[in-house]
């Protein structure tokens, strides 16, 4: 873990995503809770507010994370990350391309690109990213997706193909299988379900 992006998560190597849907709660006080649990890199996700909206709990989130001293990654909305000067922007296959991207927010700010498979991981490595998630490594019902899980085997391939590029194990992870899913070769693993879900949320 020697990229800018990883340094950022120090010892942990849990990526966590915000979901007001499953919490019960806004983006600003995910946000504080887990900066409390020692989070240090996270990830605003929001699939159902407007724009305004989403944009107005993110202005919270952000004054929440600077005081904390949290890094903050905006999902798909570069044009809110632009606006509230965040850390970074995660973007999808169907988001603004990474270059486009790129030139919008600049060098200095972290972006993430969703894979899917193992020929997209390796398109993606030749891109501006500071790292790359490949998913669903299991099956999840946190997001719909007509993407097959990839499996450890196919998290194992992707390591192989971009040997060097940060990458982020996503979907489907948990406390139970994260161990393995590490030692297949992820630098990180993206939690959302087990954070906000579980009886017992899973130690961070």
């Amino acid at each position: 873990m020697t990229s800018v992006f990883l340094d950022s998560f120090g010892t942990a190597r849990t990526y966590p995503i915000t979901d007001r849907l499953l919490s019960g709660r806004s983006h600003a006080d995910q946000v504080a809770q887990l900066a409390k649990r020692g989070m240090s890199v996270i990830q605003l996700r929001e699939k159902n507010l407007s724009p305004r909206e989403f944009y107005q709990d993110a202005e919270q989130a952000m004054m929440v994370a600077r005081h904390y001293g949290v890094k903050v990654i905006i999902n798909d909305r570069v044009d809110i990350a632009l606006a509230l000067r965040a850390d970074g922007v995660h973007l999808g296959q169907d988001d603004l391309t990474v270059e486009a991207a790129r030139r919008i927010l600049g060098n200095d700010v972290i972006i993430g690109l969703s894979t899917h498979n193992l020929a997209q991981a390796q398109h993606a490595a030749q891109m501006p990213i500071d790292y790359l998630a490949i998913g669903p490594i299991f099956q999840t019902t946190t997001k719909e997706s007509s993407n097959p899980p990839v499996m450890l085997q196919g998290l194992t391939a992707v390591r192989s193909a971009t040997p060097g590029m940060p990458l982020v194990a996503i979907g489907g992870i948990s406390s139970a299988n994260r161990a393995e899913v590490i030692a297949a070769g992820a630098d990180a693993v993206a939690v959302i379900h087990d954070l906000w879900v579980a009886q017992h949320p899973p130690a961070l």
